[in-house]
């Protein structure tokens, strides 16, 4: 388990190339497996329940299908107001890593066994990881260097 921002990202990588390279059978036998954790967390006016999202693309579409919902039940959806008004929440809150819930979140959102979401890693996961470890961590300064050129006009949230 770690946190879902790029840092966590990186972590994961570690991770995965240290049991690719030195635990092989762990990982051929498909006992690795990744935790993931929530990124955001969107709160509802008047009630304790949130809704966790554990990405970008999945905060889309929650807010996209909320809004859409509460347009076919003809609840008040003001357009100029923020979509996260828009879908009927109050707060977002994005967490920057795991420490930043409390005990009770964490064990409800990524260690409850009946919610938790866990994503098992496979043998191209972590030779993919292996090949990204080598290509950004490695000795070969020149592969670096082309792989950041390539890949740089891709950014679009530097996490800083």
């Amino acid at each position: 388990m770690t946190d879902a921002d790029v840092d966590g990202s990186h972590i994961s990588t570690l991770l995965l190339t240290f049991f690719f390279r030195y635990m092989r059978e762990v990982v051929d036998g498909g006992h690795i497996y990744l935790a993931k954790p929530p990124l955001f967390e969107l709160v509802k006016p008047g009630r304790k329940s949130s809704v966790f999202i554990y990405d970008e693309a999945e905060l889309d579409s929650v807010l996209d299908a909320t809004i859409a919902k509460r347009q076919k039940e003809d609840l008040k959806v003001e357009p100029t107001d923020e979509r996260l008004k828009q879908a009927g929440f109050m707060e977002m809150k994005r967490y920057k890593g795991l420490g930043e819930m409390d005990a009770e979140q964490l064990f409800e959102t990524t260690m409850n066994p009946e919610k938790r979401v866990l994503v098992q890693v496979k043998v191209e996961d972590a030779e993919k990881a292996d090949a990204i470890f080598n290509k950004l961590m490695g000795t070969e300064v020149e592969l670096r260097k082309n792989f950041i050129q390539a890949n740089a006009k891709f950014v679009k949230d530097l996490d800083i």
